[in-house]
Order: C-alpha cells, then sequence, then structure tokens
C-alpha cells in the first residue's frame, strides 16, 4: 500500500509541530477536569493493552500497572495517596493506575537477574503507549508524581526491588469550569521546546570558559 507524506508542519488541537507528524500525539495532552464516569475494565484493558507492547531492554518488560475503577472497592486505597491539590480533580477520574518497574531482569541465557539500568526508562515507554490508546478511545490520561510513594509502596503490596513511577488518572473530558478558578487557567494543551534545543548532532556543543 502507498502511503503519501506530506511536508507541510502537522496542526492539531490548537497546537503546531515543526515537522509533519501524526496528529494524535498533538491530540494527545493531560487536562483535569474529567466527568467522573465510570470506564468498563474492558475498555481500561484496552489502554492497558497497548501499555503492555511497549519496547524494552531485551523485552524485559518491566513496567506493572496497579490499577483500580471508579465505584469499585479498592477506590478509596488508590484515591488517598494523592496529595491534596490532586485530590480535588483526581476524585472525578475514572481509573486510576500507578506505574510500578521491576530493577532487575533476566537477560537470554544468563542464570539468574541482573540490575536493569533502563527499567524506569522502559516503564516510561509503555505510559506513553498507555496514553496514546486511551486518546484513541476518546480517554484522556494524566500522569503525575503528587502522591505518597512511600505509601503507595506498602499499600499497594508492590515487591522490594521494585521502583514507584508514577500515577495516571484516566478519565473523560469535562469542562474546566469544574475546576477550581486557579486551575482553569492551566487546563491547556502545553507547547514543547523547539526541536533544535533538545536534538543536537554530534553531542551537546563544546562548553564555553
Amino acid at each position: 500500500m502507498e502511503h503519501t507524506t506530506s511536508t507541510e508542519p502537522t496542526v492539531a488541537n490548537g497546537r503546531k509541530a515543526e515537522y509533519p507528524i501524526d496528529p494524535i500525539f498533538l491530540e494527545r495532552w493531560s487536562p483535569r477536569a474529567f466527568t467522573g464516569e465510570e470506564i468498563s475494565e474492558q475498555e481500561l484493558f484496552t489502554i492497558l493493552e497497548a501499555a503492555r507492547w511497549a519496547p524494552s531492554s531485551y523485552n524485559s518488560q518491566p513496567g506493572r500497572f496497579l490499577y483500580t475503577r471508579k465505584n469499585t472497592p479498592s477506590w478509596e486505597k488508590f484515591f488517598v495517596l494523592f496529595n491534596e491539590f490532586n485530590q480535588s480533580w483526581v476524585k472525578n477520574a475514572s481509573a486510576l493506575v500507578v506505574v510500578v518497574s521491576n530493577s532487575v531482569m533476566l537477560p537470554p541465557g544468563a542464570d539468574k537477574p541482573i540490575p536493569s539500568h533502563s527499567h524506569s526508562f522502559d516503564a516510561g515507554s509503555a505510559w506513553g503507549y498507555l496514553a496514546l490508546q486511551a486518546v484513541r478511545l476518546g480517554w484522556y490520561a494524566h500522569a503525575m508524581v503528587g502522591f505518597d510513594m512511600n505509601r503507595a509502596f506498602a499499600e499497594l503490596n508492590v515487591p522490594v526491588g521494585y521502583r514507584v513511577e508514577a500515577a495516571i488518572a484516566i478519565g473523560r473530558r469535562a469542562d474546566k469550569s469544574i475546576l477550581p478558578e486557579a486551575t482553569q487557567a492551566r487546563e491547556v494543551p502545553n507547547d514543547r521546546k523547539p526541536l533544535r534545543e533538545i536534538a543536537m548532532e554530534g553531542g551537546f556543543p563544546a562548553q564555553l570558559d
């Protein structure tokens, strides 16, 4: 099948890329205003299934996704982990996910686990897949570190050797008017640093004295 590639920068969701990319990368963002409606296990598992297919070192797949859905018995156990500010909007999410990663892996041919240098990197890749799949289904995912990680480790029975990485709220977008006034101004898709600022051919520029 022949594909045509546009040379025009992609524009979507009030944002403009510097180069042509798939619009889904601009359509994905991290809102806080959610409707509070329930998400089915089927839909949540479809979002998590995308995370399962993320690349990882030696296909070690270090990411683990601990979850709860709105109006289920485990919801409160997850909700109380968040700081006061995040609780003010996370209360209207449809699902909460805590991402942890295994700090060791068993490479092919090894007889015992070894430290995994890239376990956090690989879990982050899985989060990206999750977020994009959520958008495909009309949901949005907002990742954050504003929660009690030590308490999450203990109360979610995280095994020794795993690292608590982040928490994710998943929901359908609501009007920003449901948020506290100070938060409403932040309820817009963010821009990004110029590509030339983060991509440098040949390495970092030489440091000036």
